[in-house]
């Protein structure tokens, strides 16, 4: 019996009683007043639920006494051992065995599919994440953001969303010059300009821009800066792609600031249009030569110059042509994953979606990630004054560092302890949730060879306390997808794993799959390893959740 189904089983029971107290109250329950937690205290069973106590005002009677009347009219249900009433109106439920055990053939046919919900279908979700500017290699801010943001998109999809994950390429302004310039300094022979980028990787790009354009130096001083800008802005990006690809994440769609700037078939830019765009909708005006928005009217402590009086556009019109595009893509709902210095973004942002005529507090959503450090962690090579994705990887591994990442709440800060991440041991909390995995194969295997099969199922034989405890947590799975997707808070399912791993372990210490001596092979053993397969399965899909690699021997 899985929690949906106890649901149904208890809301059919509650609509009679609730029109017993008042007519006509049955029709108004709806499906999800029904709640279901796993007690704390596995003495007090498997399943609790507090509808009697959020309906006892609407109906006009104790909650307690409603709760006993649910009791009493669950009595006999299939699948239900027992039912009692505790403090001020809980109902607890334990099932029996036979309904609680038979999740594991339920994991085991669903397989992949298992845990995946619909609690997002039908949202269309822009999720834009890391969007480093392409002047440099990947560090270890933009590692974290990474992590987090492809995490957040696969249970996102997980639960039903269609999910595009986005890079906004900043390859327009004044850093592009800047870039260009420093490279082209370097291709010269000649020292970084100052407020130019360092790092022996401008040195690597100059070298690629020579052997592509051997002829460089040979060019009008205005040709040759813009040939070098171009061709180490495609090498850059080119290498923060591959990066991001060897981390495990994988974006479906690279939006180019540029596009923005461009003149389209009309005349106008992306920008101009947006422009225009807001000033339909009320909120654009002119003051000293320059073009405002109106941002205040939705929370901005100031309002925002849009266009200078010297005709040329700020940072802020290209963010709002890019907003709009979103919208215009299809996307009703757009989460930006933002670094820890663009705390002053969050209202601007809500700013510019009231003033494009959306909701602020619905359509867009503004996560900020906090500072990530590594103890030891050397500065790179090439950059010179960051600690480089591809360094991180090279030297914690990219299943550890993702984990390790995914595994807190966006908004605090972590430091990485590099020694425990290395550690084979218990003490990792990635390599004790893939340990776990890998343990489930190994029994696998040995029960292959032990003529131990998935032939028969005897669920009731599942009656172990460390057997109702596992079984307790793989019903928890789903709903700890849909929890994470909805709060956008991958760090769940890691903790989610960690206890799930926990339990294997136990009940892998009392309860053998193979048979013991010349013990007979039985359906115990057979039921036992739909169990062990069950636990395998919910593994592998948390950890895909995460972006993390599920062993099959360690």
């Amino acid at each position: 019996m899985t929690p949906d189904d106890l649901a149904s089983a208890i809301l059919a029971v509650l609509r009679p009683l609730a029109d017993a107290h008042r007519p006509g109250a049955g029709q108004e329950i709806g499906e999800g007043v029904v709640t279901l937690e796993r007690p704390k205290n596995r003495d007090h069973g498997d399943w609790a639920s507090n509808v009697a106590m959020k309906l006892a005002k609407v109906l006009g009677v104790p909650p307690r006494q409603l709760a006993q009347e649910v009791v009493e009219a669950l009595a006999g249900t299939p699948g239900i051992a027992s039912a009692e009433v505790a403090g001020p109106g809980f109902i607890n439920i334990r099932l029996d065995a036979a309904a609680a055990g038979a999740l594991a053939r339920t994991v085991v046919e669903q397989a992949e599919a298992y845990g995946r919900n619909d609690s997002l279908s039908g949202e269309r979700i822009n999720l834009e994440f890391v969007s480093a500017n392409p002047t440099g290699p990947l560090h270890i801010g933009h590692t974290r953001w990474a992590a987090l943001g492809d995490a957040i998109a696969r249970v996102l999809r997980a639960s039903g969303a269609e999910v595009q994950a986005e890079y906004y390429i900043n390859d327009a302004g004044s850093q592009m010059d800047t870039f260009g310039l420093s490279v082209l300094a370097a291709a010269m022979g000649e020292p970084t300009p100052e407020g130019g980028y360092p790092g022996a990787y401008i040195g690597e790009l100059a070298a690629t821009v020579l052997a592509e354009r051997p002829d460089l130096l040979d060019l009008d001083p205005a040709e040759r800066l813009a040939t070098a800008r171009e061709l180490a802005y495609r090498a850059q990006l080119a290498e923060i792609r591959r990066s991001l690809e060897t981390f495990n994440v994988h974006f479906d769609e690279f939006f180019s600031e540029r596009t923005l700037h461009e003149a389209g078939p009309s005349g106008t830019s992306a920008i101009d249009d947006a422009v225009e765009r807001l000033r339909e909708q009320g909120y654009v005006y002119e003051q000293d030569d320059a073009i405002w928005v109106r941002t205040t009217a939705f929370g901005d402590d100031k309002d925002r110059v849009i266009r200078r009086g010297n005709g040329v556009y700020t940072y802020f019109a290209a963010d709002a042509a890019y907003y709009l595009s979103k919208s215009d893509r299809g996307f009703a709902h757009k989460i930006y994953l933002l670094g820890a210095d663009h705390h002053g973004y969050v209202h601007r942002l809500k700013a510019l979606a009231g003033a494009a005529g959306e909701d602020p507090d619905r359509d867009i959503e503004i996560l900020i990630g906090q500072l990530v450090s590594v103890n030891g962690a050397k500065l790179s090579k090439r950059a010179g004054n960051i600690v480089e994705l591809d360094d991180l990887q090279s030297w914690l591994g990219t299943d550890a560092l993702r984990y390790t990442l995914a595994r807190y709440p966006a908004d605090s800060p972590l430091t990485i302890d590099p020694e425990q991440l290395r550690k084979r041991s218990n003490d990792n909390p990635v390599f004790y949730v893939q340990y776990a995995h890998a343990r489930t194969r190994s029994v696998a295997r040995n029960a292959a060879e032990a003529g131990v099969d998935l032939s028969s199922f005897a669920p009731e034989l599942l009656d172990h306390e460390t057997e109702s405890a596992l079984l307790g947590a793989l019903q928890e799975f789903p709903r700890i997808v849909a929890q994470s997707a909805e709060l956008r808070e991958p760090h769940r399912v890691a903790r989610y794993l960690e206890e799930l791993a926990a339990l294997y372990h136990r009940w892998y210490d009392n309860r053998r799959v193979l048979p013991f001596g010349d013990e007979q092979v039985g359906d115990v053993h057979r039921t036992r390893l739909w169990l062990n397969e069950a636990t395998g399965q919910v593994l592998r899909n948390g950890l895909g959740l995460l972006g993390v690699s599920a062993p099959e021997r360690m």
